[in-house]
């Protein structure tokens, strides 16, 4: 299953201007943040939380940054 972080990757340019430095406030590697979001990885539940935080994302709205599955 992949997902579409779309929306995730315009609030990370929005919010810190790059994946980089989001992924330094989030705490891990950049590379982590990109096999994430290039659904590789998946993002833990620690992770989106402490992530819906820092971009100052709604709880109510976590379905559309974290889980809207791309169309194959």
């Amino acid at each position: 299953m992949s997902f579409d972080y779309s929306k995730l990757r315009g609030r990370i340019v929005e919010k810190y201007g790059t994946q980089g430095a989001f992924a330094r406030a989030l705490g891990v590697s950049e590379r982590t943040v990109s096999l994430k979001l290039n659904n590789r990885i998946f993002f833990s539940q620690d992770e989106i939380n402490r992530s819906l935080f820092l971009l100052g994302i709604n709880v109510n709205d976590v379905t559309a940054y974290f889980f809207n599955e791309k169309v194959q």
